[in-house]
């Protein structure tokens, strides 16, 4: 026979060629539809190349007159095999996920290696071997590939009991052991599990270790969202009563959570000890993004550290420290009149206080209160009582019209600029969300402190009510709009509004 005659009579038995049409099929759905898989078809290919190159030593010993049944044996082996690779690749990978069915990796690998055995064993008897007898004839042979297998056989049982229970599955955040690894699990396959760490690090744990170990699921609880408690302490001056601490801070992160920070469960805080000079709380969240908590952390401790800061709450000193510099009176007293004179020349900008007298202005800087931002954080909320107004000293805030995705920026606000000044002066719910760009440095106005001046000299009422008046016409004016009523008819409503949230009497 020639080698011609011989190659196709290796054709006509349906050895490679036909096995042509399926790797291309598999290779346009795999580019198609599962691109990040194209690896996964090159061993199958290497398959078929081998078996083509068999296919045609075969039919070159044919054509020599040699026997070409071990060769013809290996070439169907390979073929097989290819086969198999590619039924992996087109079920596994490319139409089960298309209809929504995730299969566990392990449970693909046992899948393909139960297959690969079978068409080992089909091959062998088609040469006139038994791979199955070999294996179960030979007790030497048996004890021998059982106590080899003894530690891969226990990592096998293991994935398949951690695929079999879901106790652990592939997105869980866990923690091995006490004091050990800690990561987000990526990958279960039989012989190991695979972590990533939060340091950009992948630790692989033998299935058998995970299944001897204590394993700690993060964030999971049944019938929850997935979220896991934080907690950091704070050490505050043991002079602040606790209530005012743990006020402070709540109404901080529960009016403006931090991003990641879930509201339910709200917030706490908790007054845990004293020690020698300073008062522990501890401040507890839930985390709903696993993979930023130390970032998180930072964030809910910049909003704490700002909001007792607003509350005039000073943080601990150790009872350890020394101071060198003399406080004395005299220093004491040009470091409040340092103070002093700044407040006055920010109201000095403020044309809304233009109506003051210099006792007045002075009067008022004194009752100033400091209010510091953190960047990110909201000063106010569109729509809720407000009877204050915040005066910027530094950084930069933004001015915006509605809540979430549709909030709108209208303005930019800097040093010398303010807000706030119609709920200052007649308690009007806020008209706008005021969000720090920056750290911002603000001296807070309240009800309480301009009652005392109202009240004095109530005639301020109606020069401030004028200031207002003409803000409002200017501000129209700018915008391209014709006032519907005449200055006058503002300046009336206003000073009624002032005369009646401040208490005057007409």
């Amino acid at each position: 026979m020639s080698f011609l005659d011989a190659l196709v009579a290796y054709a006509r038995a349906g050895h490679v060629v036909w096995m042509v049409p399926a790797w291309l099929a598999v290779i346009v759905a795999v580019k198609r539809w599962a691109p990040e898989a194209r690896r996964r078809v090159w061993p199958s290919t290497v398959l078929l190349i081998l078996a083509a190159l068999l296919v045609l030593w075969g039919a070159t010993a044919d054509a020599l007159g040699y026997d070409d049944h071990p060769i013809a044996a290996a070439a169907l082996a390979f073929e097989l095999l290819a086969v198999v690779g590619l039924a992996q690749v087109a079920v596994f990978t490319v139409a089960l996920p298309r209809i929504g069915v995730v299969v566990p990796r392990i449970l693909v690998d046992i899948a393909t290696g139960v297959a690969s055995v079978v068409v080992l064993i089909v091959v062998g008897k088609r040469a006139g071997w038994s791979l199955a007898g070999l294996i179960t004839t030979s007790a030497v042979l048996t004890a021998v590939i059982g106590f080899s297998l003894q530690d891969t056989l226990g990592n096998l049982m293991g994935g398949l009991a951690l695929q079999a229970d879901s106790s652990i599955k592939v997105g869980d955040w866990i923690t091995l052991g006490p004091g050990g690894p800690a990561g987000r699990v990526s990958e279960i396959r039989w012989r190991y599990t695979a972590i990533e760490t939060r340091a950009w690090e992948t630790v692989v744990i033998p299935n058998s270790v995970l299944m001897k170990s204590q394993v700690t699921v993060q964030g999971r609880r049944a019938g929850e969202p997935l979220q896991l408690r934080r907690a950091f302490e704070l050490f505050v001056d043991f002079r602040t009563a606790p209530t005012e601490v743990i006020a402070a801070v709540l109404r901080e992160l529960g009016g403006d959570p931090v991003p990641n920070m879930a509201t339910t469960p709200p917030p706490q805080v908790l007054f845990t000890g004293i020690r020698d000079s300073y008062a522990v709380y501890t401040v507890r969240y839930w985390l709903t993004d696993l993979a930023v908590d130390e970032p998180t952390d930072s964030a809910v401790r910049i909003r704490a550290y700002f909001a007792l800061r607003r509350a005039g709450i000073p943080l601990s000193i150790p009872a350890q420290a020394l101071f060198v510099t003399a406080e004395t009176e005299d220093r004491r007293a040009r470091k409040h009149d340092e103070e002093l004179a700044r407040r006055q020349a920010a109201l000095a900008r403020v044309d809304l206080f233009a109506p003051l007298g210099a006792d007045e202005r002075a009067t008022l800087a004194a009752a100033l209160r400091p209010a510091p931002f953190a960047t990110g954080e909201a000063v106010t909320h569109e729509g809720d009582p407000g009877d204050g107004l915040y005066l910027i000293t530094a950084g930069t805030a933004v001015v915006q019209l509605g809540m979430g995705e549709r909030a709108r920026e209208i303005a930019r606000l800097g040093p010398g600029q303010f807000f706030g000044e119609m709920s200052l002066m007649t308690g009007a719910a806020r008209s706008a969300t005021v969000v720090a760009v920056t750290d911002l440095e603000c001296y807070c106005i309240d009800k309480a402190v301009f009652q005392t001046l109202v009240t004095a000299r109530p005639e301020i009422a109606d020069q401030i009510a004028e200031v207002l008046a003409a803000r409002r016409e200017a501000l129209e004016s700018a915008r391209g709009q014709r006032a519907a009523t005449s200055r006058a008819e503002v300046k009336a409503d206003l000073v009624d509004r002032i005369r009646g949230f401040f208490g005057l009497r007409g």
